[in-house]
């Protein structure tokens, strides 16, 4: 049986037609389409990724952020913390301050008040003694007390010896103005006579003598010259009175505390 090659020739070119036309009308849209798709996807990928990036970028910034923050906060606290901290201490201090002043002024006011009563028991004890002291000379003596005073301090003078004696003597011979004697009362003439028959026999040499009253002296004779000066008094006896007021004082101020 013979080919009919018309009917093949026919046959292959309907198919190559058919070829093209499926190629030309159905494949390339096709591939288009799902080059255009696959390009899309691409493009939606590429979106993704970069709002992802940027996703992570603003993440990492606000993440920076919160440190920082957390840090700002942190250093703010500590600073707060410092400054309650220092200024407590400073008003801890002010109070401890306020507390020593307030003490210092409480032992300042309880040592004027000792002193001003050891002044009064002093001047009281002294005025008391003096008396006492007086009555007693004048109910053992034959003369008064005044010329006892003059006598005990005329003695005085006379027993100078050595560097007292000396310091005395050079002070009479240089100074400008005379000897000044006080005492408490006003020695009569026989006495201030004993007192400058004394000097001079003491210093051999004729001493200028002034006598004056001096209240406040309790119960003595004192002379002075140009800085040096030679004294009897009934004070002297009372130190150790004084002495024993001032233990009892500070034992009294020391219960008290």
């Amino acid at each position: 049986m013979l080919a009919d090659w018309f009917t093949i020739v026919a046959q292959a070119l309907n198919f190559l037609i058919l070829v093209w036309l499926m190629k030309r009308f159905l494949y390339k849209p096709v591939l288009d389409a799902i080059d255009e798709r696959e390009k899309r996807i691409a493009t939606e990928l590429a979106n993704a990724d970069a709002k992802k990036a940027e996703a992570q970028k603003e993440h990492d910034e606000f993440q920076h952020k919160n440190t920082e923050f957390d840090q700002q906060r942190a250093a703010l606290l500590s600073k707060a913390t410092d400054e309650a901290r220092a200024e407590g201490q400073r008003l801890l201090e002010e109070a401890r301050k306020a507390a020593v002043d307030l003490s210092s002024k409480r032992q300042e006011a309880l040592k004027n008040e000792e002193q001003t009563l050891h002044q009064a028991i002093r001047q009281r004890t002294q005025q008391e003694v003096f008396a006492i002291a007086r009555k007693a000379l004048q109910d053992l003596a034959t003369v008064s007390l005044e010329e006892r005073l003059g006598e005990v301090f005329t003695r005085r003078l006379r027993e100078l010896n050595g560097k007292a004696k000396e310091a005395l003597g050079e002070a009479i011979k240089t100074a400008s103005d005379p000897a000044v004697v006080h005492s408490t009362f006003g020695l009569p003439a026989e006495q201030r006579a004993a007192i400058q028959n004394a000097l001079n026999e003491t210093f051999s040499a004729e001493v200028r003598v002034q006598f004056e009253t001096a209240p406040d002296l309790i119960g003595g004779i004192e002379l002075t010259t140009n800085g040096q000066k030679v004294a009897w008094s009934i004070a002297e006896y009372l130190t150790s009175l004084e002495e024993g007021v001032d233990e009892l004082l500070k034992r009294a101020n020391e219960h008290q505390a």
